[in-house]
């Protein structure tokens, strides 16, 4: 049988595979290749779940899955399976807006910031913040509403800093807190200066230029049109899609 467009690679799929369950109850389940192809048919088209085609089961059985593995941490599990192949001592962090679709818009007023949707200037939007290695690969991923600051998230996420590392950013994480927290771990925050930044500090442009990984990773994940727009009411469901993508990013970068 010929491998349709968007489909996994038997690469892919050997690295997928061990990482989920094993052990079904009662009738044996469909099975989760062809589950997964459809689950990954809708994030790259886009389109409405029951719009997945019959060759990849019920729509269904791919959706309530997609959710029962969320819920098990199989998304969390495998992203943690890719990212632990950074072995490297450059991270980079920056963020991305992604339009809320009408369709993901929560129905209540004043339900947006509960689920990581935000009033900025683009609309109604969320904003995925994302921690990569050198060669693009996915560390840890946020999702924020999208008028939430970029420097709020990355506390957080720069907890894996250690000694010699070089974190590269932008100038909005240019804050007092981000380079005392690279400094007391023997780290190194390579972000160029504010204009109204006081003091001085050590700035690489050359280093700096390498920053670009973490741009062309969101262009990746991005391509996959259920992430580049938001459809996803349920916020946690929107992040664990962008987890899975981004898994499969990382997946094809080895």
């Amino acid at each position: 049988m010929t491998r349709r467009r968007y489909e996994l690679t038997d690469f892919e799929w050997s690295v997928i595979e061990p990482l989920l369950p094993n052990k079904s109850r009662g009738v044996a389940r469909v099975d989760d290749r062809r589950v997964l192809n459809g689950i990954l048919w809708r994030f790259r088209t886009g389109s409405p779940w029951a719009d997945i085609p019959e060759r990849y089961g019920p729509y269904t059985t791919c959706y309530n899955r997609f959710v029962r593995w969320r819920k098990a941490c199989i998304w969390d599990r495998l992203l943690q399976a890719v990212s632990e192949a950074y072995d490297g001592d450059i991270i980079m962090i920056d963020s991305s807006y992604v339009r809320v679709h009408q369709h993901g818009a929560n129905g209540k007023k004043g339900d947006q910031d509960d689920g990581c949707m935000g009033r900025s200037r683009g609309g109604l939007t969320t904003k995925i913040h994302a921690l990569v290695d050198a060669e693009g690969g996915p560390i840890d991923l946020r999702l924020s509403a999208g008028q939430v600051h970029d420097s709020r998230p990355a506390d957080d996420m720069l907890d894996i800093m250690r000694a010699n590392t070089i974190i590269l950013a932008d100038k909005a994480y240019d804050s007092n807190a981000i380079r005392a927290k690279a400094k007391e771990r023997g780290a190194w925050a390579n972000i160029p200066p504010k204009r109204n930044r006081k003091a001085s500090v050590t700035f690489s442009k050359w280093v700096y230029k390498q920053r670009n990984a973490v741009e062309r990773f969101f262009n990746k994940i991005k391509q996959f049109r259920a992430i580049a727009t938001r459809y996803e009411k349920n916020p946690l469901n929107f992040l664990a899609a962008i987890k899975l993508v981004a898994a499969l990013v990382g997946i094809r970068s080895l």
